[in-house]
């Protein structure tokens, strides 16, 4: 199988909302009158963001869901995205194993595919998305103000757990193992929440490289410190079965959640509710936005913890 062979086979695909997709120079997109374009891309590399064991269907699904977490932390409506590929082998299974997994998750999102590239290489994955959103709607990583509440969504350290195991460092038995490796394998971007949440958070960004890294981001971004309760963020049951010093890396170093984390002042704390029930995401409050600079760790019982933990970092990793 070609190149061209294999692009018509798996990704050609008719267009609906933009102008033109695959098979020419360029796509065309329009956008709706008084929006904006939001834009990000993510590279994936086997070996570095996913095992070479990862099942195809998984792979195509991750591949896309991390790019559409980036439009839901920035509070918008997915339109089209680009794919490029490098593949070691045109495998035929493989193949539509990956495109039945991309494209089931962009047609739940209504994100078309409109072009993309194809090369003979070492697996890497790479995706550039395309959103709108009303003009100045944007949730940025630099409005967060003291005195606003700190808030993550779902439940944080499944797909840290699932390395753990695979590294041999962690146990988790049966269809428990299963359900974590899922968080790993699957990660559920929050697009109606970061919808939901426009007008309501400061601020807002996803979780990808591990909970402290990440907000510590948006602290710099907004010019702020913050407060955190460490015991307070959200974990699985299978997670909370783990002895705490694995809990705590997980939750808050462990990476690859794709969960949002946002702020919101405390005037706001009903329409948190409001946008998390019209989500169907649960969120929890974990802390608070300070106007001294630095990130201060405090247990349940409001004692000092030690920030001993380290995001992800792929230079230094």
């Amino acid at each position: 199988m070609g190149e061209f062979e294999l692009i018509a086979r798996h990704f050609a695909r008719p267009v609906r909302r933009a102008v033109l997709g695959v098979g020419d120079d360029c796509a065309l997109l329009s956008l709706s009158p008084g929006q904006q374009l939001a834009t990000s891309t993510d590279l994936l590399v086997e070996g570095r963001h996913f095992l070479s064991t990862v099942d195809p269907q998984r792979l195509g699904h991750k591949a896309l869901a991390v790019n559409l977490s980036d439009l839901a932390a920035c509070g918008a409506r997915p339109l089209a995205f680009t794919l490029s590929l490098a593949l070691p082998q045109a495998d035929e299974q493989w193949l539509a194993g990956f495109a039945r997994g991309l494209f089931a998750l962009a047609d739940a999102h209504g994100c078309e595919l409109v072009g993309g590239d194809t090369t003979r290489g070492p697996l890497a994955i790479n995706i550039s998305i395309f959103g709108e959103l009303p003009a100045g709607q944007a949730l940025l990583r630099s409005g967060a103000r003291p005195g606003d509440d700190v808030y993550v969504s779902g439940c944080l350290g499944d797909a840290r757990l699932a390395l753990e195991v695979f590294r041999g460092t962690a146990n988790v038995p049966g269809e428990a193992f299963e359900r974590v490796r899922l968080a790993m394998e699957c990660p559920q971007p929050r697009v109606a929440l970061g919808l939901a949440l426009r007008g309501v958070a400061s601020s807002a960004i996803d979780l990808s490289d591990g909970l402290l890294g990440d907000f510590g981001h948006v602290l710099q971004r907004s010019g702020c410190g913050a407060c955190l309760e460490v015991d307070a963020v959200p974990r699985s049951a299978e997670l909370a079965a783990q002895p705490l010093a694995l809990q705590r890396l997980c939750t808050l170093a462990g990476g690859d959640d794709y969960e949002l984390l946002f702020t919101a002042a405390p005037a706001q704390r009903q329409a948190v509710a409001q946008a998390s029930r019209a989500a169907g995401v649960a969120v929890s409050r974990i802390g608070r936005i300070e106007p001294e600079p630095g990130l201060r760790l405090v247990d349940a019982q409001g004692q000092p913890v030690p920030n001993v933990w380290t995001s992800f970092d792929h230079f230094r990793s």
